[in-house]
């Protein structure tokens, strides 16, 4: 405390200061706890002791003036201390010092003097001591006084910390004094699943699976059957999630509106994340808790939503074996048609009746037949592999845009359910903390 105030210059009393009981059975009472500050001279000149005594005047307990015959009715004394601290005076003593150098006939009207300046300065029922530094007079009665002081201060201490620790032991009452803690990665991915789901996720990684097959025929299906996929319409396109140029700030899906069931399942999923989370609290507790899991429950659904929309699931990214299985497409409906043109030829040739050089061969097969069954062959076998590859593609795509839009829902839960669940566990801990040093 003395480090705190700044008092650097300090001495210890080895003798106890004691309270002497009146009555029939008097005794003596050590009243311990005493700190006893001189502070400077505040009349003097010199500006820093009037600082360190108007600091210190209203940070202590009991104010104790120490004034003399002289200058007891200094105007600064009064008007800049005792006056504007007047509403502490019940604990306000006044002591008039030299009173040797005053006349046994001069005392009682400098002490009277004193009072009425008291009253003016709005000290309700001043207590004023007269003593002599020098003689010893009144000293006894002056240490009394601040003896009575300290053990009514110290008994009152005790009564009020008494007091604390009941109410505190009566505030712990059927609750168990132990920390929460923020429930573990299982609890957190339990409820980033169920909030996903609630969103739409599924049917998103869906749309991603078939957008990606339909893109893969799109680029490497046989040439003449392209058209096709594009009479079909995107899944991915149609939830206007595969825009390449969008606004994060404004991006939405074109997802359905949660029915009652999707937000049946988001409030169950949050609801037994701040059970597990306040399991063993207080009911009050456990009902804050909860409350502050569902702080953001009405923007939730919204942020869901723009998370979703936002998270980058490669919705415009092909594979790199495309333009090689295109294009190898492209060469096998070319040399299938120059093959059909080829044959096409050699029979109007013949209805014409005209002589054309033998058609060369392979193995016995002409060069023309085998260019069209070659080129249809390989267009249907890639088709085909690049079918079975664009499954696989797909799959591992989904699992990607999985990840990473239950990525984007995990911050959403991190940031409108655990975190403020964190912080009233947090404000659990600390008032517990408090209860456990209210009690001791």
């Amino acid at each position: 405390m003395l480090d705190w105030l700044g008092v650097q210059e300090r001495h210890l009393i080895d003798t106890p200061l004691r309270l002497e009981k009146k009555g029939l059975f008097g005794s003596e009472k050590e009243a311990s706890g005493l700190i006893l500050l001189d502070l400077p001279d505040f009349d003097s000149t010199v500006a820093a002791n009037r600082e360190i005594a108007t600091k210190l005047a209203g940070q202590v307990d009991v104010l104790i003036w120490v004034l003399d015959p002289q200058k007891y009715a200094d105007a600064a004394v009064h008007h800049d201390f005792i006056r504007p601290l007047a509403t502490h005076g019940s604990v306000t003593l006044v002591v008039l010092n030299q009173i040797d150098k005053l006349k046994e006939n001069q005392r009682e009207p400098v002490m009277d003097s004193l009072r009425s300046i008291l009253l003016a300065d709005g000290l309700a029922s001043p207590r004023i001591l007269g003593v002599s530094a020098l003689t010893g007079e009144g000293l006894d009665a002056l240490r009394q006084e601040i003896a009575r002081v300290v053990s009514e201060r110290g008994a009152a201490t005790n009564r009020l910390t008494a007091d604390v620790a009941t109410i505190a032991g009566r505030m712990a009452e059927g609750s168990r004094e132990e920390e929460l803690k923020l429930p573990g990665e299982p609890a957190k991915k339990a409820l980033t699943v169920e909030l996903a789901a609630a969103a739409g996720v599924n049917t998103v990684v869906d749309a991603v699976r078939t957008s990606y097959r339909m893109d893969a025929h799109k680029k490497t299906g046989w040439p003449l059957t392209r058209w096709l996929a594009k009479v079909r319409p995107d899944p991915l396109r149609r939830l206007n999630l595969k825009s390449a140029d969008v606004n994060p700030k404004l991006n939405r899906t074109s997802l359905p509106a949660p029915g009652a069931a999707q937000r049946a399942q988001a409030d169950s999923a949050v609801r037994r994340y701040a059970d597990e989370a306040s399991a063993g609290a207080p009911e009050a507790w456990q009902g804050s808790i909860r409350r502050a899991a569902r702080a953001g429950e009405a923007k939730l659904p919204d942020e869901l939503d723009q998370a979703i929309a936002n998270t980058g699931i490669g919705a415009t990214k092909g594979s790199w074996w495309w333009p090689i299985v295109s294009v190898i497409q492209w060469i096998s409906l070319v040399t299938a048609l120059a093959g059909a043109l080829w044959l096409g030829a050699l029979f109007g040739a013949q209805y014409l009746q005209f002589t054309l050089p033998e058609v060369p061969k392979v193995e016995g097969f002409p060069v023309p037949t085998l260019m069209l069954f070659i080129g249809i062959l390989l267009g249907i076998v890639l088709g085909l592999a690049t079918g079975l590859i664009a499954r696989i593609g797909a799959a591992g795509r989904a699992r990607k845009a999985r990840r990473a839009l239950h990525a984007s829902v995990g911050a959403v839960a991190e940031r409108s359910v655990i975190e403020p669940v964190g912080a009233e566990i947090t404000r659990h801990n600390h008032f517990i903390g408090a209860l456990q040093r209210a009690r001791s």
